[in-house]
């Protein structure tokens, strides 16, 4: 059974997915393996991808696409909170129909005069580019964590996980959260998410992450790290010394995780680093691989609910992130046959 519960906050956008030939890219100044907010020259992006291309609307924001795959891993109803902001439209109840049906307990701030964030997903060769228009989730403030249902699911909460894009939101309401989890002895994970968090928001990075228990991020986010920290380019010895880093509470040594693809995964903590292999999947297997971070952080979190072993919550996002990278966007499977 369940330690409590692990609740998310992010940005919740729905994705509008499409697979794009690399003229678009070009045409968007956009590369692949990337996220980034969208820029006034991006705004017809949007529509171009509705009009021009077979689109799939899915649920996302990157936090969201944890908790639902965490929620899935599970199979225990009611261990799965989120927060967020949302427009009052139809995009938005798409969202939380979504949510709701995969089982996520959604507590969202609703702002009824901004749209829904959306984010175009643009798949090419099975690679991935995310350009992110936040709107209403850019509206989210600290006061909704004060109201009764917020209140009531941050008590029942064990293990919190917010992705690097809400930096650019709510610090206020990261730091509350983090500090909660200091003064009640819960767990609190944060992931880089994208390297234009680490150029530009480094300083709201740095004032959350003393709160961190675990951090994630892939490959490109970690050598994004190193260079802006001057930790140099060696994944493994970036891991360690953003573990190293002072924590504001010294009750556990923080974690750092770093994924790369079909590539071993890294794990560092009290100076020693650990690698996991992935199995190779063959290459008529992936349909796209947007969501496999997230998936892999929804796996590690739902295994670290159950207490499990640093090697099985490793097993368990790599298992998550290869049912994903099988689907067109973060879906799964109504059974979830990890064992």
């Amino acid at each position: 059974m369940s330690n409590g519960a692990i609740l998310g906050m992010c940005n919740p956008l729905l994705d509008i997915s499409a697979e794009v030939p690399t003229e678009l890219l070009k045409k968007y100044d956009v590369s692949l393996n990337n996220a980034i907010l969208a820029e006034e020259k991006h705004v017809p992006l949007y529509e171009e991808l509705v009009n021009d291309y077979p689109v799939q609307y899915i649920a996302g924001g990157a936090t969201q696409n944890s908790i639902r795959v965490a929620q899935w891993m599970l199979q225990i109803p009611g261990s799965t909170y989120y927060f967020g902001a949302i427009g009052a439209d139809k995009y938005g109840e798409i969202l939380e129909t979504c949510a709701i049906e995969d089982g996520v307990q959604v507590i969202y701030q609703k702002n009824p005069s901004v749209p829904t964030g959306t984010c175009a997903v643009l798949i090419n060769g099975g690679e991935r580019s995310l350009v992110a228009n936040l709107a209403a989730a850019n509206t989210f403030s600290s006061a909704h964590l004060k109201i009764p249902e917020a209140e009531s699911a941050i008590a029942k909460a064990s293990i919190f996980y917010i992705s690097g894009f809400f930096l650019t939101v709510s610090v206020d309401a990261i730091l509350e959260l983090g500090r909660h989890a200091v003064t009640e002895n819960k767990i609190f994970c944060m992931n880089l998410s994208a390297p234009f968090l680490i150029q530009f928001f480094g300083d709201q990075m740095a004032a959350t992450t003393p709160y961190t228990d675990f951090v994630f991020g892939n490959e490109s986010e970690a050598a994004a790290y190193g260079a802006a920290k001057g930790y140099g380019t060696d994944l493994a010895e970036i891991a360690l010394k953003l573990a190293a880093q002072p924590k504001a509470s010294g009750t556990r040594p923080r974690v750092v995780v770093f994924t790369q693809g079909s590539d071993r995964t890294i794990v560092a903590s009290m100076g020693k680093v650990t690698e996991y292999p992935v199995d190779p999947l063959p290459t008529e297997l992936l349909v796209d691989t947007n969501g496999a971070g997230d998936a892999f952080v929804g796996g590690f979190l739902a295994m670290l609910l159950l207490n499990k072993s640093l090697d099985e919550c490793v097993r368990a996002g790599h298992f998550a992130a290869r049912t994903i990278i099988q689907r067109s966007g973060c879906t799964f499977p109504k059974e979830c046959s990890f064992v």
